[in-house]
């Protein structure tokens, strides 16, 4: 599984609530056949008022700096998300159910 750092600066970026998003079409496709999810849920789960902010990535390591959230749908799914921040946008990299663990994080 992934680790994250906590960054201030995400809170604050996720408390507008105003997104612009930019998909891949690989990634967008992924998240349906993978794992059942339309962009159009995890797009919303930014909404999300209860949203857990984890931070930057730091393992795995990767080209650019990724970043993850916990959020639930507004069908009641709780999913977690990972994404870069490309020109101002949200571009999700994964979306998918959370975990047992990540749920544990977003109930507490």
């Amino acid at each position: 599984m992934a680790k994250f750092l906590f960054v201030e600066w995400l809170v604050d970026f996720i408390s507008r609530k105003n997104f612009l998003f930019d998909w891949d079409e690989g990634n967008r496709k992924k998240s349906f056949l993978k794992h059942g999810l339309n962009s159009l849920e995890a797009e919303n789960a930014f909404n999300d008022e209860s949203l857990v902010e984890l931070g930057i990535q730091v393992t795995p390591k990767s080209t650019e700096k990724r970043y993850g959230v916990i959020a639930r749908t507004v069908d009641g799914k709780i999913l977690f998300i990972s994404f870069t921040i490309r020109n101002g946008k949200i571009r999700v990299i994964s979306s998918r159910s959370a975990n047992q663990q990540e749920r544990k994080i977003y109930e507490d």
